[in-house]
């Protein structure tokens, strides 16, 4: 099988997510909020480094449990700190705690996560590849800013986007691609 270029095919756990989830649409909120936590982890890393810590991310975070992780406390904050199985930066686990609680107002304004991203997209996947940024990545962005999230800058926003199936970007060369 051809795979994009980024696909780093000697890791299987990075050939598994480009073949059967990368691009595939997922509305159920419990992953979108995953795929925004680990999303905001990626800042300043690579994606392969937060796939392969990704059942570590799970179990710290109580296999992304909404309620749980907003009642998290300092005591919690200590554990993740200490915890050498995920990313210990405490401003990026702090703002995952903070994004949580954004996330779930979001859910009772619109009457789920999912509703609150289609609101932007009309409900639309947009195919494209070559970017990092759209005008989509852009507004939901500033939204989820002006909101209070942190670690949402538009490039973060349109992974996320590719990741969820909003955003379709299989490049040309892969047997996955679509226009």
């Amino acid at each position: 099988m051809k795979r994009c270029k980024w696909c780093n095919v000697n890791n299987l756990k990075y050939v598994a997510y480009h073949d059967h989830e990368w691009g595939v649409s997922n509305c159920t909120d419990s992953y979108l909020l995953e795929m925004l936590i680990l999303e905001s982890f990626q800042a300043g890393l690579s994606w392969e480094c937060i796939l392969n810590k990704r059942e570590s991310f799970e179990e710290a975070y109580d296999h992304f449990e909404l309620d749980k992780i907003c009642s998290y406390d300092e005591k919690k904050i200590e554990e993740l700190l200490k915890n050498k199985n995920i990313v210990r930066n405490k401003l990026k686990i702090k703002a995952s705690i903070e994004n949580a609680k954004i996330f779930r107002d979001i859910q009772k304004e619109f009457g789920s996560f999912y509703q609150y991203l289609i609101s932007f997209s009309k409900g639309k996947t947009i195919y494209e590849i070559g970017k990092t940024t759209n005008l989509l990545s852009d507004r939901i962005s500033q939204d989820l800013k002006k909101r209070g999230m942190k670690f949402v800058g538009s490039t973060i926003i349109y992974s996320y986007l590719q990741a969820i199936g909003l955003i379709y970007s299989h490049e040309e060369e892969c047997d996955l691609y679509r226009s």
